[in-house]
Order: structure tokens, then C-alpha cells, then sequence
């Protein structure tokens, strides 16, 4: 099968326009062609007048005409052999596995990087044992919603925690910038499908689920993974982590330890030699129980900054020009950076389309922001997050978890702001320029709920922030029209745009000083998003399993 790429056509055109595209790129006839498929799509928006899809094909003809093909193009770059991008597995535990329960892998946390980690090891005969500290996606459901509109906030019950982790109350995007040269990224995305995604998510450049879809999914892959001799128990939070010390042959004691197994809030234990830590990275008494029971791990930079809302229909013109609406592309989604005079990078992050600006808490008396869309994207407003990078180095040097102390003051700080009640502080763009605080709501309105406070955001965040934001924001609109807008609204606070610490692991991806703990996804500092997650997942799910059987690492 041959791999063509960058077949660009028309928005408007047909299927036949697509054969004949590739057909001619080939330059052969529709007699001597077998079958044609599309592998992915993607647009070119670039001129708004002529915007574009760009098509990857694969192509099927007989044998030998691929040869020859393949010969006349080599010094082409669209047209290669389609790479197999089946998943293998590295690994196969007999069917008598365990020989004893400590050889049983424990998976703690429930999120994109558990659940793929846990059903690869199923797949792999393993039987994993996943603990979660939230409660099942239903249930986890109904709390989310308690808050958002009652206020109740349960803090084991919530955005962040609980069955599908932070990416389920998300925009739920399936692509990114991770260097995927076994194509699991395919592996992940072939498994939603299984578990009720649409197929399109293979083929779209950047597919995306949303909510309620992934709800679904989640509870299916949980089934999968409990048909195949998993074990999923809620409501499990893992205190401490019990580790032995490892002696040399002269009896000596080591700088590493061996896990022995972990320790649950109620006091239970559960044996093995073999944990993926998988938890989000809003975990912030597992990095503090951690930390002290020894486990290594760095503090690392992440960003804080706002969420932005402008009617969704202002993006749509600004991207898509006379075609904003069009059922092909759907609603425009943007990404905007921009270096600032005070040597800072303002960036947009999950960039949410006809979504909404969530409540996502998880402490109490702190509030914070995050955004969602649901799979059809068609609420009014498009919310992006409006972040500022920050260092350990520069900004929290003092001790590992002083990233951690600093998101919680800006968090008690929005809470504050917003009056003490779980809303959000806010403040539309025209008035945060002129640095005077917002008295009432214009055109665009509030998406967030408990609710929001208008007022005066230029205390949420540390002046250098504040400036590099107020910086970026008319630059931003020479980038997309109606960004600076003075009717669009900012909501703070955003501070969980990635893990403050990284829990350092070396190339088998076991701890570097804890071995059998394998550090995994967002919460370890190794992804940022569902599907870097769950790549991230399977790939701790691989070298565990590899270790646990003895086999050597082919990919090593």
C-alpha cells in the first residue's frame, strides 16, 4: 500500500474530485487501482478566501505497479510505503499469571495514562489492580454538576479527580506535539473507537470527543479491562507507598528501594512489586506524601494565567472568513503566543470552541478555572486558556513543592476575589487594558458557573503576568480579529495548566531511586492532554510489563 500525501482540494468538492487527485498525482488510470482510502484530513485556513483540505491517502494497486511507483517517485516526498501502524504487543504473561499476588500490578489513578496503562497490562494476560480515590464516572458526574450548580464541593469527587480524570469535563482534544514513531497515539485513538468514539477520530487531524461521549467510553474500557481479569476499585486513595531497602552483594545497602506495595487511606495494604503512578496533576497530597516517604521528583515549570471567552461566532469570521459555519470545519479553534518586552511567553492553551469556562476546584476555599466542550462544540461562547510560563528557578525556587504553594495562594486569592463563594473573579478585556475594573457585563456573557464577580483582575496574578497578558492581547487580535475586544470577558483564575513537579524516572520509566514505581502521564510531569497521556500510559504499561516477564526491551 502506498502513503500520499499533501492531496490538496477545494472546501466544496466531491469524491470523485479526490480519486481523480490521486490518480493523477500517480499518474495512473482508475483501472489500476485497487482501493483508495482516506488516512487523515486536516485544512489549511491560512487564506480565508481559499481555504483548503489537505488529504494523506492510502493507496492500493497490484504488486508490482507499486514497485515501479515507488521507484518513479523516490525522490518525491508524497508518495512512501503506508507504515503499519498496527499496534504489537511487546509482551504475553501465561495464562497461569500471578504465580504469586505481588507480581499482581497495581495502577493508581483512573485517568487517560491509568486507563490505557491498565488495559494494555490486561491485554498482556497482567490483571492489573487500578485504585482510584474518586468515584465511578457516573457518580463523579452528579458531584461535578453539584458544584458547578450548588456549590458543593467534594473534594475526592470532582474536575480532577474521580473515574476518566481531568480530561473527561474537558474539550476532550486527541491530538498532540508528541513524537509518535510506533504510532500508539493510533493504538489509543483505535481504542476509543472500540469503546463507542466515532470513527473520524482516526482520520480528522485534530479530533476531538467531548463530555458526554467520553463518559461512555470510560465506563466500557472499564468493563474491558474487568473482562479480562482487571480489578477497578473507587474510592481507594493511596496514603504511602512501602518500599524495602536493596542490599549489594556485600550486604550493603543502596541509594535505591524496591516497592513492596502501597497503603490505602483506611488502612489496607495492597501488595506488589510493580505500580504505574498515574495520578493527575492536581494530586497534590500524593506529591507530598511522596516526597516524604522518599521519592524523588523536581519541581518544573508550568503556566497561570486566565480564561478568555468571546462569542464563538467572532472566531468563526476571524479564522474561516465568508465560510465560518461550514459543516467541515465546524468551530474555529485558534493558537496565539507571543514573547512579551519583560521576557516572558503568553500563550493560548486548551483552546476550547463553542464550549464553556468550568469550575474545576478541588480544594476548598480556592477557585479555579478550566474549559470544555461538548462533542457537537455549538455553545455560544469560544474560551481559551491565556496562560503566562513560569520557572522554579526564577519564580518559586524555594523548595520542591513551592509550585504547588503557589498555585494554592493564587487559587485562595481567586476565591477571595470572587467573594468567598466559589465564583470566579472576572473582568471584560476593554477594562482589564485600561487597568480599571468592570462594573457590568456587556455583549459577552459569562459562561462559568457557580457564577462570576466582576471586578478588578490586576491582583490575581504576580504584576509580571498581569503586564506580559495586557502585552499579548492587542497582538493577539493583529492575529485574530475581535480577540481584543472590549466585550470579551476574562475569567480567573487558570493555574492547573500542567504538573508543578516531575518525579524523575530513568529509560526502563521505573523512579530512579524507587524501583517497581513507574511515574506516569501529567501528574508525573510526562504528558499534557488525554492522548500524550495515554501514550505516556501504554508506554509504562511496556516496560513494566517487560520487566515483570523477563523479556528484554526491543525498543530499547
Amino acid at each position: 500500500m502506498l502513503r500520499l500525501t499533501e492531496i490538496k482540494l477545494p472546501l466544496e468538492h466531491s469524491e470523485d474530485d479526490l480519486l481523480s487527485a490521486a490518480l493523477s498525482r500517480l499518474e495512473i488510470t482508475r483501472d489500476q487501482l485497487q482501493d483508495c482510502s482516506v488516512y487523515k484530513r486536516s485544512y489549511d485556513a491560512r487564506k480565508k478566501d481559499n481555504i483548503l483540505l489537505i488529504y494523506q491517502l492510502d493507496v492500493s494497486v497490484e504488486e508490482t505497479l507499486e514497485q515501479a511507483l515507488l521507484e518513479k517517485f523516490a525522490t518525491q516526498p508524497f508518495c512512501r510505503p503506508s507504515p503499519d501502524t498496527r499496534y504489537h504487543f511487546v509482551a504475553q504473561a501465561n495464562a497461569d499469571f500471578p504465580a504469586h499476588q505481588q507480581q499482581r500490578p497495581v495502577v493508581i489513578g483512573f485517568g487517560p495514562c491509568g486507563i490505557l496503562a491498565a488495559l494494555l497490562l490486561a491485554q498482556m494476560g497482567l490483571r492489573p489492580v487500578v485504585l482510584e480515590r474518586g468515584k465511578d464516572v457516573r457518580q463523579r458526574t452528579k458531584d461535578t454538576w453539584a458544584f458547578w450548580r450548588k456549590r458543593e464541593l467534594n473534594t475526592e469527587s470532582n474536575v480532577q479527580f474521580g473515574e476518566g480524570g481531568a480530561g473527561t469535563f474537558s474539550d476532550g482534544k486527541l491530538y498532540s506535539q508528541v513524537k509518535d514513531k510506533r504510532h500508539l497515539g493510533r493504538k489509543v485513538l483505535t481504542e476509543f473507537v472500540k469503546a463507542g468514539a466515532p470513527e473520524e477520530i482516526l482520520v480528522l487531524s485534530k479530533p476531538h470527543i467531548g463530555t458526554f461521549k467520553l463518559v461512555t467510553m470510560v465506563e466500557k474500557m472499564r468493563a474491558e479491562i474487568v473482562r479480562l481479569g482487571g480489578e477497578i476499585r473507587f474510592e481507594q486513595k493511596v496514603e504511602t507507598v512501602l518500599s524495602e531497602p536493596i542490599e549489594d552483594d556485600a550486604g550493603e545497602a543502596l541509594a535505591q528501594r524496591q516497592i513492596v506495595g502501597v497503603k490505602l487511606a483506611n488502612g489496607d495494604t495492597v501488595a506488589s512489586r510493580h505500580v504505574v503512578l498515574s495520578v493527575g496533576h492536581s494530586a497534590r497530597d500524593t506529591f507530598e506524601a511522596l516526597l516524604q516517604q522518599g521519592v524523588y521528583m523536581e519541581a518544573k515549570p508550568f503556566s497561570v494565567g486566565f480564561r478568555i471567552e468571546h462569542p464563538q461566532s467572532v472566531i468563526d469570521r476571524a479564522r474561516f472568513g465568508k465560510f465560518a459555519g461550514h459543516p467541515i470545519l465546524g468551530a474555529a479553534d485558534y493558537k496565539l503566543v507571543h514573547h512579551a518586552s519583560n521576557g516572558r511567553s503568553v500563550y493560548s492553551f486548551c483552546m476550547c470552541p463553542g464550549g464553556t469556562v468550568v469550575a474545576a476546584s478541588s480544594e476548598e476555599g480556592r477557585v479555579v478555572t478550566n474549559g470544555m466542550s461538548q462533542y457537537s462544540r455549538n455553545e455560544r461562547n469560544a474560551n481559551s486558556a491565556i496562560v503566562v510560563g513560569i520557572t522554579p528557578e526564577q519564580d518559586y525556587p524555594e523548595h520542591v513543592l513551592a509550585g504547588v504553594e503557589l498555585q494554592r495562594q493564587l487559587e485562595s486569592l481567586a476565591y477571595e476575589l470572587g467573594g468567598g463563594d466559589y465564583s470566579a473573579p472576572a473582568q471584560l478585556v476593554g477594562d482589564f487594558l485600561k487597568d480599571k475594573p468592570s462594573v457590568e457585563l456587556s455583549s459577552t456573557s459569562p459562561s462559568y458557573r457557580p457564577g462570576i464577580k466582576l471586578g478588578d483582575l490586576s491582583q490575581a496574578l504576580p504584576a509580571f503576568a498581569i503586564a506580559a497578558i495586557r502585552e499579548a492581547i492587542p497582538v493577539f487580535d493583529k492575529q485574530i480579529k475581535g480577540f481584543a475586544m472590549s466585550d470579551a470577558l476574562l475569567t480567573g483564575v487558570e493555574t492547573r495548566s500542567s504538573s508543578p513537579i516531575c518525579i524523575k524516572r530513568g529509560k526502563d520509566f521505573q523512579s530512579i531511586n524507587t524501583l517497581g514505581l513507574y511515574p506516569a502521564g501529567e501528574g508525573a510531569g510526562y504528558a499534557g492532554g488525554i492522548l500524550s497521556a495515554g501514550i505516556d500510559g501504554i508506554k509504562a504499561a511496556e516496560a513494566l510489563a517487560l520487566a515483570l516477564l523477563g523479556d528484554p526491551d526491543p525498543h530499547d
